[in-house]
């Protein structure tokens, strides 16, 4: 079997790919070791039943013995690891779920319900550097695979909705922390008649803007706000995450499919986990709604098209309905009374599933499948 090595899968999206792992049964396929950069020779986890110790994440003699890495430890690690295995003429599979090396020319976004014909390719020019994709890019581009594989979608604006869960644990954290402190600061005041509606906003607003409103990891306030801004200022008017869309969306379609233009605005919302998106889509081809709706609902068979109606909508088309799922929503479609061609959609799905863990999970197991 192969021998996997797995660094961050103590953090969110490595325990999403253990769970993961656990329950496709992915771990009697494996030889795992698991490495850590805190707590070298401790216990390591029994996913496999098997008994061993951490190992240190940082020893490339190590690390060098894997076939396979897959790293859910950030950014920084990879930085400062990737280079020194490279250096040392590894020849085993990098998988990361970090988006360091995703622009990079030695490595291939993994999308493989959607790109698994480039996966094919490029594993045969001999590639060894896979990384997962942004995960609101994946997850639109999952939605949407229908349109995209007709040669439909001539550009899309995608206005997200992102939850806490996407800037860390602590931020979720955090969430919950000033959710519990707007409360707090009205909880006895609830059920007295005296107070108005007014009355308990103006107290939760003077919360919210006090120097003691816990805003550690968010800097303001999230709970009963938003954050119009994701990521990095690129000084030109785009966060780095809107930057993404079209940076990502087009190097997962290179080669097989038409490029698309992709732009919009990236917002945190006071959601706990999975990342919603109002898509509007310009279309290259005259479709009616019915045959749009029948190539978003044949993308494949995580998609999920909602009728758009009220109720079915506000059911099954929201974070709470898929959270904890691969299912991906997608509703609101609907033709747009401002052009032609225009059409509406808006969808949610799992970030921590098909936006970060489960297109490494298969990755690995591709591999797997091809080198026995």
């Amino acid at each position: 079997m192969k021998k996997i090595g797995f660094i961050g899968w103590r953090g969110m999206v490595g325990s999403v790919l253990m769970e993961r792992m656990t329950q496709e049964k992915d771990f009697d396929k494996v030889d795992p070791f698991f490495f850590t950069t805190s707590q070298v020779g401790e216990k390591a986890p029994s996913y496999s039943h098997k008994e061993s110790c951490l190992l240190d994440a940082y020893s490339i003699s190590e690390l060098g013995k894997m076939d396979i890495i897959i790293s859910c430890q950030g950014g920084n690690y990879t930085e400062e690891v990737y280079p020194k295995l490279k250096d040392i003429k590894w020849k085993g599979h990098w998988i990361d779920a970090a988006s360091t090396l995703r622009m990079h020319k030695e490595a291939l976004i993994v999308l493989d319900p959607l790109n698994g014909d480039a996966i094919e390719q490029a594993y045969i020019n001999g590639n060894k550097t896979w990384v997962g994709g942004n995960c609101t890019v994946s997850l639109m581009l999952l939605a949407i695979q229908g349109l995209v594989e007709s040669n439909a979608v001539e550009w899309v604006s995608s206005m997200t909705y992102q939850a806490a869960s996407g800037a860390g644990a602590r931020n979720m954290k955090e969430l919950l922390v000033q959710m519990g402190e707007l409360h707090s600061s009205v909880a006895n005041k609830i059920e007295d008649k005296s107070y108005n509606i007014l009355d308990l906003d103006k107290d939760t607003q003077k919360k919210m803007h006090a120097k003691s409103f816990t805003t550690t990891e968010f800097g303001v306030p999230l709970a009963g706000s938003l954050i119009p801004w994701i990521d990095q200022d690129l000084e030109d008017g785009r966060s780095k995450e809107e930057w993404k869309g079209q940076a990502e969306s087009n190097k997962i379609l290179s080669g097989y499919f038409d490029s698309i233009k992709v732009d919009g605005l990236c917002v945190r919302i006071g959601t706990m986990r999975s990342h919603s998106q109002a898509l509007t889509i310009k279309l290259k081809k005259d479709l009616n709604i019915k045959e749009i709706n029948n190539l978003i609902s044949n993308g494949n068979k995580w998609v999920k098209l909602i009728p758009n109606n009220k109720q079915e909508s506000i059911k099954s088309l929201t974070p709470a309905s898929v959270s904890g799922t691969l299912d991906i929503a997608i509703g609101r479609v609907r033709m747009l009374d401002l052009g032609n061609n225009l059409i509406s959609a808006f969808t949610v799905g799992d970030q921590l599933l098909w936006g970060a863990a489960e297109p490494l999970r298969r990755m690995m197991n591709i591999l797997i499948q091809k080198e026995g």
